[in-house]
């Protein structure tokens, strides 16, 4: 993919896994516009960070916006179209994770006995599953007229796997990982390509609680830039649809073909060739007949 003019905007781009992909993409494309997005209370430090840290801070713009208010997405998209003619990579990072327990059965009002509505859960699964939607959204429609375009959606290995317990994060990138698979259709109907990245460990602000004890067992972690250049690879390779690559410090893997590989070995051959079949009927009839509205 060429990088000669092209604008690439990262969401949650203040800090942490996003503040280093822009970066890196800021080095690496240093023709290329890099807008980085998030939280309007983050601009001034975000905006000091551009000038003191890249490479190429001219080229690098910090433009606020809500994930979770669509009117401000909107308003992004149709800004970053009017003033650098359209977005060319997008990469849908901005995530959070809750601070408590959702599956606290003790979290209980004082007054009424009852157990308390998960509030902050609601939060985690609308800026990481509902925000990234939005994105995606967003970024296709600003694409399709140009039968082109890059999405990278940054899922985790908590997309695939659940055993940590932290029940909302773990949902909502579950909920990532089927954007990805659900989204192919319509990308390739539009000569856009949606790709994701499952990172493991990584020492950030969310993984705070636990880097040091995990260094300590001598466990491998990520970096935040090792995670940046596995997803400006994703981004920039014009070949790859449709995969999702696990970074688990030195280790990379694709984990969508191997997925498709294994299903005779998973599900057995005559559940596997049935499924196969039964999606090779929708995809033949235009695809799933959707209910009539409520």
């Amino acid at each position: 993919m060429t990088t000669t003019n092209t604008t690439i905007l990262i969401t949650g781009a203040a800090g942490g896994i996003g503040l280093a992909t822009s970066r890196h993409f800021n080095a690496l494309h240093p023709t290329s516009t890099i807008i980085l997005t998030d939280l309007l209370t983050h601009q001034e430090t975000t905006e000091s960070l551009i000038q003191g840290t890249f490479p190429h801070p001219e080229k690098a713009v910090f433009l606020p916006a809500d994930i979770l208010d669509w009117g401000q997405m909107t308003r992004l998209f149709r800004t970053i179209a009017r003033e650098y003619g359209g977005v060319d990579v997008v990469v849908a990072n901005a995530g959070m994770m809750e601070s408590t327990s959702v599956l606290d059965l003790e979290d209980v009002d004082e007054e009424t006995g009852e157990l308390r509505e998960g509030l902050e859960a609601r939060r985690v699964v609308g800026v990481n599953l509902l925000g990234t939607l939005s994105t995606l959204r967003l970024a296709m429609h600003h694409m399709k007229e140009k039968k082109n375009g890059s999405i990278v959606l940054v899922a985790s290995t908590s997309g695939y796997f659940g055993g940590t317990g932290v029940t909302a994060y773990v949902a909502s990138k579950h909920g990532v990982v089927g954007l990805l698979r659900a989204s192919q259709v319509t990308a390739q109907k539009y000569g856009i390509r949606v790709n994701a990245v499952a990172p493991f460990m990584t020492p950030t602000r969310m993984t705070a609680g636990l880097s040091q004890s995990w260094q300590d067992a001598g466990l491998e972690a990520n970096s935040p830039e090792r995670v940046a250049e596995v997803i400006e690879q994703v981004g920039m390779d014009t070949d790859r649809r449709g995969s999702c690559m696990l970074v688990a410090g030195r280790f990379l893997r694709e984990m969508e073909s191997t997925r498709m590989e294994l299903l005779p070995s998973w599900l057995g051959q005559d559940v596997a060739d049935f499924m196969a079949k039964a999606m090779k009927f929708i995809a033949d009839i235009g695809g799933y007949v959707l209910p009539a509205r409520l």
